[in-house]
């Protein structure tokens, strides 16, 4: 079952989801719209936390996002790259966001359009579609693997462990 924006702010009210920093134009009818904290350009060996990135055609690039986000042992999410992204030929992986997850977000994208393309940080990049299990998991993502688990910033290795 997809959350709808009601839901997602009810689970915030009773503390079984947190979204920090929490901004009310981000919320969606089905979601929520994450946004740019931090660029990384390996190519370049560039990291870059305000202003504008500059992101040249065909290039590889790791972002996180400005949100803190944790989620109950019921609640998962998709990741979308929104379509105004898209449109510019960006393209994005994302993974599934697990129940009992807490942290940032690192998302990999390639700009495979031909011009160069800007990056605001703050900018909002992907929207998460929140998601409630049939039950709470037996084991959160913590206990799974949790490789990631409390990251900030953009994460590109995992945790030992």
């Amino acid at each position: 079952m997809i959350l709808s924006d009601r839901v997602i702010k009810a689970l915030m009210d009773k503390g079984r989801l947190s979204i920090e920093p929490f901004k009310e134009k981000s919320l969606t009818p089905n979601g929520y719209d994450l946004s740019i904290s931090e660029i990384y350009i390996p190519s370049v060996e560039r990291k870059i936390s305000e202003g504008v990135a500059e992101i040249p055609p065909m290039t590889w690039f790791a972002l996180s996002t400005e949100e803190y986000v944790k989620f109950g042992p019921e609640i998962t999410a998709q990741l979308w790259i929104r379509t105004s992204w898209a449109r510019k030929g960006i393209i994005a992986a994302f993974g599934k966001i697990d129940a009992g997850f807490h942290g940032t977000l690192t998302f990999s994208a390639f700009n495979a359009s031909q011009k160069t393309v800007e990056f605001p940080i703050g900018e909002r990049f992907a929207q998460m579609v929140f998601e409630l299990l049939t039950e709470s998991a037996e084991l959160e993502y913590s206990k799974r693997s949790g490789h990631y688990q409390g990251q900030r910033g953009v994460t590109l290795e995992r945790k030992n462990g």
